[in-house]
Protein backbone atom coordinates (compact mmCIF):
# COMPACT_ATOMS: atom_id res chain seq x y z
CA UNK A 1 0.00 0.00 0.00
CA UNK A 2 1.32 3.42 -0.96
CA UNK A 3 0.85 6.22 1.56
CA UNK A 4 -0.28 8.48 -1.30
CA UNK A 5 -3.22 6.10 -1.85
CA UNK A 6 -4.04 5.45 1.81
CA UNK A 7 -6.86 7.23 3.58
CA UNK A 8 -4.97 8.42 6.62
CA UNK A 9 -3.53 11.54 8.15
CA UNK A 10 -1.22 11.82 11.12
CA UNK A 11 -1.47 14.79 13.45
CA UNK A 12 0.74 16.35 16.08
CA UNK A 13 -1.94 16.68 18.75
CA UNK A 14 -4.92 14.65 19.92
CA UNK A 15 -8.30 16.24 20.73
CA UNK A 16 -8.15 18.29 23.92
CA UNK A 17 -10.94 16.25 25.52
CA UNK A 18 -9.17 12.90 24.96
CA UNK A 19 -7.36 11.91 28.15
CA UNK A 20 -6.44 8.28 27.49
CA UNK A 21 -3.05 7.50 26.00
CA UNK A 22 -4.34 4.72 23.76
CA UNK A 23 -6.91 6.94 22.07
CA UNK A 24 -4.53 9.91 21.86
CA UNK A 25 -1.96 7.84 19.99
CA UNK A 26 -4.48 6.03 17.80
CA UNK A 27 -6.12 9.32 16.80
CA UNK A 28 -2.79 11.03 16.14
CA UNK A 29 -1.57 8.10 14.06
CA UNK A 30 -4.76 7.96 12.01
CA UNK A 31 -6.02 4.59 13.23
CA UNK A 32 -9.30 5.82 14.71
CA UNK A 33 -11.60 8.83 14.54
CA UNK A 34 -13.47 9.91 17.65
CA UNK A 35 -17.20 10.28 17.02
CA UNK A 36 -18.04 11.04 20.66
CA UNK A 37 -17.03 9.85 24.14
CA UNK A 38 -16.74 6.06 24.04
CA UNK A 39 -17.51 5.82 20.30
CA UNK A 40 -14.78 5.56 17.66
CA UNK A 41 -14.64 4.90 13.93
CA UNK A 42 -11.88 2.54 12.83
CA UNK A 43 -10.06 3.94 9.81
CA UNK A 44 -8.26 1.72 7.26
CA UNK A 45 -5.11 1.31 9.37
CA UNK A 46 -7.12 0.64 12.51
CA UNK A 47 -9.32 -1.85 10.71
CA UNK A 48 -6.24 -3.81 9.61
CA UNK A 49 -5.19 -4.17 13.25
CA UNK A 50 -8.69 -5.15 14.36
CA UNK A 51 -8.91 -7.79 11.62
CA UNK A 52 -5.56 -9.28 12.61
CA UNK A 53 -6.61 -9.52 16.26
CA UNK A 54 -9.87 -11.12 15.13
CA UNK A 55 -7.96 -13.66 13.05
CA UNK A 56 -5.84 -14.73 16.03
CA UNK A 57 -8.99 -15.11 18.13
CA UNK A 58 -10.76 -16.93 15.26
CA UNK A 59 -7.96 -19.46 14.92
CA UNK A 60 -7.99 -20.25 18.63
CA UNK A 61 -11.77 -20.55 18.82
CA UNK A 62 -11.82 -22.89 15.85
CA UNK A 63 -9.04 -24.91 17.49
CA UNK A 64 -11.57 -25.76 20.23
CA UNK A 65 -14.20 -26.73 17.65
CA UNK A 66 -16.37 -23.61 17.69
CA UNK A 67 -18.31 -22.49 14.59
CA UNK A 68 -18.51 -18.83 13.58
CA UNK A 69 -21.82 -17.08 12.93
CA UNK A 70 -23.27 -13.58 13.14
CA UNK A 71 -26.40 -12.93 15.18
CA UNK A 72 -28.75 -9.95 15.03
CA UNK A 73 -27.89 -6.76 16.88
CA UNK A 74 -31.58 -5.92 17.40
CA UNK A 75 -33.07 -8.01 20.22
CA UNK A 76 -36.62 -8.78 21.30
CA UNK A 77 -37.89 -7.68 24.69
CA UNK A 78 -39.78 -10.92 25.38
CA UNK A 79 -36.63 -13.04 25.01
CA UNK A 80 -34.86 -11.11 27.75
CA UNK A 81 -37.92 -10.91 29.98
CA UNK A 82 -37.78 -14.69 30.38
CA UNK A 83 -34.68 -14.31 32.55
CA UNK A 84 -35.46 -10.92 34.08
CA UNK A 85 -32.56 -9.21 32.35
CA UNK A 86 -34.70 -6.79 30.33
CA UNK A 87 -35.16 -4.82 33.54
CA UNK A 88 -32.93 -1.76 33.90
CA UNK A 89 -32.65 -2.61 37.58
CA UNK A 90 -30.90 -5.86 36.67
CA UNK A 91 -28.95 -4.68 33.60
CA UNK A 92 -28.24 -0.95 33.69
CA UNK A 93 -26.33 -0.63 30.40
CA UNK A 94 -29.13 -1.26 27.90
CA UNK A 95 -29.62 0.90 24.85
CA UNK A 96 -33.31 0.45 24.00
CA UNK A 97 -35.38 1.56 21.05
CA UNK A 98 -38.78 0.93 19.42
CA UNK A 99 -40.12 -0.13 16.08
CA UNK A 100 -42.52 2.25 14.36
CA UNK A 101 -45.42 0.13 15.66
CA UNK A 102 -44.23 0.68 19.24
CA UNK A 103 -42.61 -2.73 19.75
CA UNK A 104 -39.72 -2.52 22.23
CA UNK A 105 -36.29 -3.60 21.07
CA UNK A 106 -32.86 -3.70 22.65
CA UNK A 107 -29.50 -3.05 21.00
CA UNK A 108 -27.35 -6.10 21.73
CA UNK A 109 -25.02 -5.84 24.71
CA UNK A 110 -24.69 -9.65 24.99
CA UNK A 111 -26.31 -12.69 23.36
CA UNK A 112 -26.93 -15.40 25.95
CA UNK A 113 -30.70 -15.13 25.82
CA UNK A 114 -31.00 -14.80 22.03
CA UNK A 115 -28.73 -17.79 21.38
CA UNK A 116 -30.62 -19.94 23.91
CA UNK A 117 -33.83 -18.92 22.14
CA UNK A 118 -32.30 -19.81 18.79
CA UNK A 119 -31.13 -23.18 20.10
CA UNK A 120 -34.76 -24.21 20.65
CA UNK A 121 -34.83 -24.87 16.89
CA UNK A 122 -31.49 -26.65 16.56
CA UNK A 123 -30.85 -28.73 19.70
CA UNK A 124 -33.41 -31.54 20.00
CA UNK A 125 -31.42 -34.49 21.34
CA UNK A 126 -28.38 -35.19 23.50
CA UNK A 127 -26.85 -36.49 20.24
CA UNK A 128 -26.80 -32.90 18.94
CA UNK A 129 -24.44 -31.86 21.74
CA UNK A 130 -21.99 -30.38 22.42
CA UNK A 131 -22.51 -27.23 20.36
CA UNK A 132 -20.17 -24.23 20.37
CA UNK A 133 -20.80 -21.04 18.40
CA UNK A 134 -18.98 -17.70 18.33
CA UNK A 135 -19.28 -14.36 16.60
CA UNK A 136 -17.55 -11.03 16.14
CA UNK A 137 -20.05 -8.25 16.57
CA UNK A 138 -20.36 -4.62 17.51
CA UNK A 139 -21.89 -4.43 21.00
CA UNK A 140 -23.76 -1.47 22.46
CA UNK A 141 -23.43 -0.71 26.16
CA UNK A 142 -24.65 2.46 27.82
CA UNK A 143 -21.60 2.83 30.06
CA UNK A 144 -21.73 5.56 32.67
CA UNK A 145 -18.02 6.29 32.21
CA UNK A 146 -16.15 6.32 28.92
CA UNK A 147 -12.79 7.88 29.74
CA UNK A 148 -10.39 5.08 28.78
CA UNK A 149 -10.41 5.49 25.02
CA UNK A 150 -11.11 2.25 23.16
CA UNK A 151 -10.53 0.29 26.38
CA UNK A 152 -14.06 1.15 27.56
CA UNK A 153 -16.40 1.96 24.74
CA UNK A 154 -20.12 2.41 24.45
CA UNK A 155 -19.80 0.77 21.05
CA UNK A 156 -17.09 -1.84 20.56
CA UNK A 157 -16.15 -5.02 18.73
CA UNK A 158 -16.42 -8.18 20.81
CA UNK A 159 -15.95 -11.88 20.27
CA UNK A 160 -18.62 -13.78 22.18
CA UNK A 161 -18.84 -17.56 22.22
CA UNK A 162 -21.51 -19.85 23.69
CA UNK A 163 -21.30 -23.59 24.32
CA UNK A 164 -24.09 -26.05 25.11
CA UNK A 165 -23.48 -29.38 26.85
CA UNK A 166 -25.33 -32.45 28.07
CA UNK A 167 -23.53 -32.59 31.42
CA UNK A 168 -21.78 -30.43 33.97
CA UNK A 169 -18.61 -32.45 33.45
CA UNK A 170 -18.61 -31.84 29.70
CA UNK A 171 -19.10 -28.11 30.24
CA UNK A 172 -16.31 -28.03 32.84
CA UNK A 173 -13.95 -29.73 30.40
CA UNK A 174 -14.81 -27.32 27.61
CA UNK A 175 -14.62 -24.35 29.97
CA UNK A 176 -11.04 -25.33 30.81
CA UNK A 177 -10.26 -25.73 27.11
CA UNK A 178 -11.55 -22.19 26.56
CA UNK A 179 -9.27 -20.90 29.32
CA UNK A 180 -6.27 -22.42 27.57
CA UNK A 181 -7.41 -21.02 24.21
CA UNK A 182 -7.68 -17.56 25.74
CA UNK A 183 -4.19 -17.89 27.18
CA UNK A 184 -2.88 -18.70 23.70
CA UNK A 185 -4.59 -15.59 22.32
CA UNK A 186 -2.89 -13.37 24.88
CA UNK A 187 0.45 -15.07 24.35
CA UNK A 188 0.22 -14.42 20.62
CA UNK A 189 -0.56 -10.75 21.33
CA UNK A 190 2.52 -10.44 23.52
CA UNK A 191 0.64 -9.83 26.79
CA UNK A 192 0.41 -13.39 28.09
CA UNK A 193 3.03 -12.99 30.83
CA UNK A 194 1.09 -10.06 32.31
CA UNK A 195 -2.40 -11.58 31.98
CA UNK A 196 -4.01 -13.49 34.85
CA UNK A 197 -7.06 -15.72 35.03
CA UNK A 198 -8.95 -13.90 37.77
CA UNK A 199 -11.75 -14.98 40.09
CA UNK A 200 -14.44 -12.30 39.81
CA UNK A 201 -18.06 -11.35 40.30
CA UNK A 202 -20.44 -12.45 37.56
CA UNK A 203 -22.27 -9.10 37.66
CA UNK A 204 -25.37 -9.25 35.47
CA UNK A 205 -24.33 -12.68 34.21
CA UNK A 206 -23.93 -15.10 37.14
CA UNK A 207 -22.63 -15.18 40.74
CA UNK A 208 -18.98 -15.72 39.88
CA UNK A 209 -16.96 -15.63 36.69
CA UNK A 210 -13.39 -15.75 35.51
CA UNK A 211 -11.88 -12.60 34.08
CA UNK A 212 -8.66 -12.29 32.14
CA UNK A 213 -6.89 -9.28 33.59
CA UNK A 214 -3.75 -7.71 32.11
CA UNK A 215 -1.44 -5.63 34.30
CA UNK A 216 -1.78 -2.12 32.89
CA UNK A 217 -1.39 1.29 34.54
CA UNK A 218 -4.32 2.62 32.50
CA UNK A 219 -6.63 -0.18 33.64
CA UNK A 220 -9.74 0.48 35.70
CA UNK A 221 -9.58 -2.66 37.86
CA UNK A 222 -7.51 -3.76 40.82
CA UNK A 223 -6.78 -7.43 41.31
CA UNK A 224 -4.94 -9.25 44.08
CA UNK A 225 -2.32 -11.78 43.00
CA UNK A 226 -0.90 -14.69 44.99
CA UNK A 227 2.18 -15.33 42.86
CA UNK A 228 3.19 -18.50 44.70
CA UNK A 229 -0.12 -20.22 43.98
CA UNK A 230 -0.83 -18.34 40.72
CA UNK A 231 -4.17 -17.14 42.11
CA UNK A 232 -5.73 -13.82 41.11
CA UNK A 233 -8.89 -12.29 42.58
CA UNK A 234 -10.75 -9.14 41.56
CA UNK A 235 -10.94 -6.57 44.37
CA UNK A 236 -14.77 -6.60 44.12
CA UNK A 237 -15.02 -10.17 45.45
CA UNK A 238 -11.82 -10.38 47.44
CA UNK A 239 -13.23 -11.02 50.91
CA UNK A 240 -15.62 -13.70 49.71
CA UNK A 241 -13.17 -15.31 47.31
CA UNK A 242 -10.22 -15.66 49.69
CA UNK A 243 -12.38 -17.74 52.00
CA UNK A 244 -13.33 -20.12 49.19
CA UNK A 245 -9.78 -20.27 47.84
CA UNK A 246 -8.13 -20.72 51.23
CA UNK A 247 -5.61 -17.89 50.97
CA UNK A 248 -4.81 -15.02 53.32
CA UNK A 249 -5.43 -11.48 52.09
CA UNK A 250 -2.05 -10.28 53.38
CA UNK A 251 -0.33 -12.86 51.15
CA UNK A 252 -1.72 -11.18 48.02
CA UNK A 253 -0.29 -8.27 46.01
CA UNK A 254 -2.54 -5.54 44.60
CA UNK A 255 -1.94 -4.56 40.95
CA UNK A 256 -3.81 -2.32 38.52
CA UNK A 257 -5.23 -4.16 35.51
CA UNK A 258 -7.40 -3.97 32.42
CA UNK A 259 -9.97 -6.68 31.74
CA UNK A 260 -9.33 -8.29 28.35
CA UNK A 261 -11.75 -11.22 28.53
CA UNK A 262 -14.30 -12.97 30.72
CA UNK A 263 -15.99 -16.35 30.84
CA UNK A 264 -19.09 -17.58 32.66
CA UNK A 265 -20.35 -21.02 33.64
CA UNK A 266 -24.14 -20.71 33.80
CA UNK A 267 -24.77 -24.36 34.53
CA UNK A 268 -28.42 -25.01 33.62
CA UNK A 269 -29.69 -21.71 35.06
CA UNK A 270 -30.13 -19.87 31.78
CA UNK A 271 -31.52 -22.81 29.79
CA UNK A 272 -33.93 -23.72 32.60
CA UNK A 273 -35.18 -20.13 32.80
CA UNK A 274 -35.88 -20.24 29.07
CA UNK A 275 -37.17 -23.85 29.08
CA UNK A 276 -34.56 -25.17 26.65
CA UNK A 277 -34.44 -28.94 26.96
CA UNK A 278 -33.46 -31.87 24.77
CA UNK A 279 -34.27 -35.56 24.76
CA UNK A 280 -31.74 -37.46 26.82
CA UNK A 281 -30.31 -40.95 26.29
CA UNK A 282 -33.07 -42.38 28.49
CA UNK A 283 -35.78 -40.73 26.39
CA UNK A 284 -36.58 -38.13 29.07
CA UNK A 285 -36.30 -34.36 28.70
CA UNK A 286 -33.05 -32.98 30.13
CA UNK A 287 -31.57 -29.56 30.83
CA UNK A 288 -28.61 -28.15 28.91
CA UNK A 289 -25.47 -26.65 30.44
CA UNK A 290 -24.36 -23.27 29.08
CA UNK A 291 -20.97 -21.55 28.98
CA UNK A 292 -20.40 -17.97 27.79
CA UNK A 293 -17.01 -16.61 26.74
CA UNK A 294 -16.13 -13.02 25.76
CA UNK A 295 -13.08 -11.17 24.44
CA UNK A 296 -13.11 -7.44 23.76
CA UNK A 297 -11.31 -7.20 20.42
CA UNK A 298 -11.06 -3.42 20.25
CA UNK A 299 -10.33 -3.27 23.98
CA UNK A 300 -7.36 -5.58 23.39
CA UNK A 301 -6.13 -3.17 20.73
CA UNK A 302 -6.21 -0.36 23.29
CA UNK A 303 -4.43 -2.40 25.96
CA UNK A 304 -1.64 -3.32 23.52
CA UNK A 305 -1.15 0.37 22.68
CA UNK A 306 -1.05 1.32 26.36
CA UNK A 307 1.52 -1.36 27.19
CA UNK A 308 3.85 -1.11 24.21
CA UNK A 309 3.96 2.55 23.22
CA UNK A 310 6.89 4.86 23.90
CA UNK A 311 7.64 8.57 23.66
CA UNK A 312 7.69 8.38 19.85
CA UNK A 313 4.43 6.54 19.33
CA UNK A 314 2.89 3.09 19.08
CA UNK A 315 4.95 -0.13 19.08
CA UNK A 316 2.88 -2.91 17.51
CA UNK A 317 3.68 -6.59 17.98
CA UNK A 318 4.55 -7.93 14.52
CA UNK A 319 1.55 -10.24 14.18
CA UNK A 320 -1.02 -7.45 14.53
CA UNK A 321 0.84 -4.48 13.02
CA UNK A 322 -1.10 -3.07 10.04
CA UNK A 323 2.04 -3.45 7.92
CA UNK A 324 5.31 -5.21 8.64
CA UNK A 325 7.59 -2.79 6.79
CA UNK A 326 7.60 0.99 6.36
CA UNK A 327 9.48 1.83 3.16
CA UNK A 328 10.53 5.47 2.75
CA UNK A 329 12.28 7.28 -0.09
CA UNK A 330 14.73 10.14 0.22
CA UNK A 331 15.52 12.17 -2.88
CA UNK A 332 15.25 10.78 -6.38
CA UNK A 333 15.20 7.06 -5.54
CA UNK A 334 11.74 6.12 -6.75
CA UNK A 335 12.88 3.54 -9.28
CA UNK A 336 14.88 1.54 -6.73
CA UNK A 337 12.20 1.89 -4.05
CA UNK A 338 9.47 0.79 -6.47
CA UNK A 339 11.44 -2.33 -7.34
CA UNK A 340 12.02 -3.20 -3.66
CA UNK A 341 8.34 -2.57 -2.88
CA UNK A 342 7.22 -4.88 -5.65
CA UNK A 343 9.71 -7.58 -4.64
CA UNK A 344 8.72 -7.54 -0.98
CA UNK A 345 5.03 -7.52 -1.84
CA UNK A 346 5.45 -10.48 -4.19
CA UNK A 347 7.13 -12.38 -1.36
CA UNK A 348 4.12 -11.79 0.89
CA UNK A 349 5.59 -8.99 3.02
CA UNK A 350 3.07 -6.28 3.91
CA UNK A 351 4.67 -2.94 3.07
CA UNK A 352 3.50 0.62 3.67
CA UNK A 353 5.39 2.58 1.02
CA UNK A 354 5.83 6.25 1.89
CA UNK A 355 6.04 7.69 -1.59
CA UNK A 356 5.13 11.22 -0.52
CA UNK A 357 7.18 14.28 -1.43
CA UNK A 358 7.89 15.04 2.22
CA UNK A 359 10.92 15.77 4.39
CA UNK A 360 12.83 12.71 5.72
CA UNK A 361 12.21 13.78 9.30
CA UNK A 362 8.45 13.85 8.71
CA UNK A 363 8.52 10.37 7.23
CA UNK A 364 10.61 8.97 10.08
CA UNK A 365 8.38 10.56 12.70
CA UNK A 366 5.28 9.12 11.05
CA UNK A 367 6.88 5.68 10.91
CA UNK A 368 7.57 5.77 14.65
CA UNK A 369 4.13 7.15 15.46
CA UNK A 370 2.44 4.44 13.38
CA UNK A 371 4.44 1.74 15.15
CA UNK A 372 5.40 -0.26 12.04
CA UNK A 373 7.98 -2.88 13.18
CA UNK A 374 10.59 -2.43 10.41
CA UNK A 375 11.74 0.74 8.63
CA UNK A 376 13.64 0.69 5.35
CA UNK A 377 15.02 3.88 3.79
CA UNK A 378 16.19 4.24 0.20
CA UNK A 379 18.54 7.22 -0.20
CA UNK A 380 20.73 8.40 -3.17
CA UNK A 381 24.01 7.86 -1.31
CA UNK A 382 23.14 4.30 -0.32
CA UNK A 383 21.74 3.48 -3.76
CA UNK A 384 25.16 4.26 -5.22
CA UNK A 385 26.65 1.66 -2.86
CA UNK A 386 23.93 -0.91 -3.44
CA UNK A 387 22.82 -0.62 0.21
CA UNK A 388 19.65 0.13 2.18
CA UNK A 389 19.11 1.67 5.60
CA UNK A 390 17.27 -0.58 8.02
CA UNK A 391 15.98 0.07 11.53
CA UNK A 392 13.70 -1.90 13.85
CA UNK A 393 11.02 0.19 15.58
CA UNK A 394 12.60 -0.44 19.01
CA UNK A 395 16.22 -0.46 17.81
CA UNK A 396 18.69 2.13 19.01
CA UNK A 397 20.36 2.85 15.67
CA UNK A 398 19.93 2.23 11.96
CA UNK A 399 22.02 -0.28 10.01
CA UNK A 400 23.12 -0.40 6.38
CA UNK A 401 22.37 -3.71 4.69
CA UNK A 402 22.87 -5.23 1.29
CA UNK A 403 19.77 -6.23 -0.64
CA UNK A 404 20.33 -9.88 0.22
CA UNK A 405 20.82 -9.17 3.90
CA UNK A 406 17.74 -6.93 3.95
CA UNK A 407 15.57 -9.58 2.33
CA UNK A 408 16.93 -12.12 4.79
CA UNK A 409 15.81 -9.86 7.62
CA UNK A 410 12.34 -9.15 6.27
CA UNK A 411 11.18 -12.20 4.32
Amino acid sequence: MRVSQLFTRTRKDAPADEVSKNAQLLIRAGYVYKEMAGVYAYLPLGLRVVEKIKQIVREEMEAIRSNELIMAGLQRRDVWEKTGRWSDEVVDIWFKTKLQDGTDLGLGWSHEEPIVEMMQHYAKSYKDLPISLYQFQTKMRNELRAKSGIMRGREFVMKDMYSFHASAEDLDNYYNEAIEAYKRVYDRLGIGDDTYVTFASGGAFTKFSHEFQTICDAGEDVIYIHRGRNIAVNEEVLDEAVKELGVAREEMEAVKTAEVGNIFNFGTQKTDEMDLKVTGENGQQMSLYLGSYGIGVTRLMGVVVEKFSDERGIVWPENIAPFRVYLATIGDTTEVADKLYEELTEKGVEVLYDDRDARPGEKFADCDLLGIPHRVVVSPKLVEQGLFEYKHRTGEAAETLTREALLGRLV
